[in-house]
């Protein structure tokens, strides 16, 4: 991986590093010894590093790198609202009043009616009682699982669940049980054996998985969710504005009554254009996390000019539902086109987030570059976001793309894969018989 795109680091910039000898340094970790070794490895077969590149305005359904323009299937502009006119005129208005920051945390100065007004909004589009907002996406579920659980308790979450989630739940303490992705079967049996040893119990999963694009049996989780006395909490940060006639997730989806799932999770960095995240559920359940919740009591409250952005890009949404209906038509005609140009989805249903499988870490890159160099910006994803052997691209995609949008990118990608795993396939050839000569 050749080139430093960084917006930061100059021509040939290099991270400073501790000695091998240095306790405290990076050098020896299994992590960064291996992401050494794929970036040499890579470096020596010719290929740039595709990651930090620098874009040089709003990413929609293209972006600018280096001045020129790529189609664009690294966003999570899933509704095509980021930097819409009505959401620059609220922020800018925001920011002369409030400023860019809240100050403080929100428990002792940081409070601003846009935070309210935010909450308010996504309870009512819940049907909950109330909701908390956190500046981070990421944090409201470490937080949140780490405050409300502890050792005495069991987290059972889908094999495949986000980071956030799986972090929330080693820092609670808890015992931490892992079923296969989106098997029902698996996540009973685990609730048969072992929900009896356990104080409280709670089911996490999400209503859209990030790297697969599927949807879990929601109806069927929640009939164990009841059954086996657990709590439930729903990841949306895919689903919300995806999922459903109206983008109001997988409640709409499913048609579910909103008080069964117990935590209504989302982040507002996707379909709502801002950053940080959010719990809607019980008023007592919002009460309790607002006044314990390390990752809202200890840290600073959400910029007021965020909440205005998150606020209106939702009541943008609500008002125009046929950017949901764009979303879902387009993600429906990739996998169409995907299969009937012998490209392979995975578990994906059509639903904003598609991988196109390669099944090798390198190929995976050698493709993106060479997507590239053909004008399409579209990231690998490897180990250890994903199974050893799943890697792949993953395209996000946006109510502003185009059938024809689509259809360059996977052709690009049909024409540029045979070349990617030659040059792979050389490569390990070529090692193999030196390996075997010496």
């Amino acid at each position: 991986m050749k080139n430093d795109h960084s917006c930061q680091a100059g021509n040939g910039a290099k991270p400073a590093s501790a000695t091998d000898g240095n306790a405290s340094g990076f050098t020896r970790m299994r992590s960064k010894l291996a992401f050494d070794r794929l970036v040499e490895m890579g470096a020596k077969m010719g290929m740039e590093n595709p990651l930090f590149l620098c874009h040089e305005r709003a990413a929609k359904a293209t972006t600018l790198i280096n001045g020129k323009e790529y189609l664009n299937f690294s966003t999570y502009d899933y509704l095509d609202i980021n930097a819409h006119p009505e959401i620059t005129e609220a922020v800018t208005e925001a920011a002369a009043l409030y400023g860019t920051s809240a100050g403080a945390s929100r428990l002792v100065g940081g409070e601003r009616p846009p935070h309210r007004e935010l909450e308010r909004a996504l309870a009512e589009l819940y049907g909950v009682e109330d909701c908390i907002v956190y500046v981070s996406g990421h944090a409201t579920n470490v937080s949140t699982l780490g405050f409300l659980f502890g050792h005495r308790d069991a987290i059972f979450h889908d094999g495949l669940a986000h980071n956030s989630l799986v972090q929330g739940a080693r820092l609670s303490g808890s015992t931490r049980y892992s079923y296969a992705h989106n098997d029902c079967d698996a996540l009973e049996e685990l609730l048969r054996n072992k929900r009896a040893e356990h104080k409280r119990a709670v089911i996490v999963t999400e209503g859209l998985f990030s790297m697969d694009g599927n949807i879990p049996d929601l109806p069927r989780i929640i009939a164990l969710k009841k059954q086996y006395d657990c709590m439930l909490l729903v990841d949306e940060a895919h689903s919300l504005g995806v999922l459903g006639a109206t983008g109001r997730g997988a409640r709409e989806h499913f048609n579910l009554d909103p008080t069964d799932v117990d935590m209504w999770m989302s982040t507002l960095s996707k379909s709502m254009c801002g950053c940080g995240g959010f719990i809607a559920g019980s008023r007592e359940l919002v009460e309790f996390l607002k006044y314990g919740s390390p990752g809202f009591v200890f840290s600073v409250g959400m910029p007021p000019v965020i909440a205005v952005a998150c606020r209106k890009a939702l009541e943008i949404m609500l008002r125009e539902p046929e950017r949901v209906h764009k979303l879902q038509q387009i993600s429906q005609f990739f996998i169409r086109y995907a299969a009937e140009i012998g490209l392979d989805t995975g578990a994906a249903q059509g639903y904003a987030v598609v991988p196109v499988m390669v099944g090798d870490p390198m190929v995976a890159g050698f493709l993106s570059n060479a997507l590239f160099k053909r004008g399409v910006y579209v990231m690998p994803i490897t180990f250890p976001a994903v199974k050893e052997g799943t890697d792949r691209l993953r395209f996000f995609l946006s109510a502003a793309h185009t059938e024809e949008h689509i259809r360059r990118a996977l052709d690009a990608v049909r024409e540029a894969m045979p070349e990617a795993r030659a040059i792979v396939d050389e490569y390990k050839r070529t090692h193999a018989d030196a390996a075997e000569g010496d």
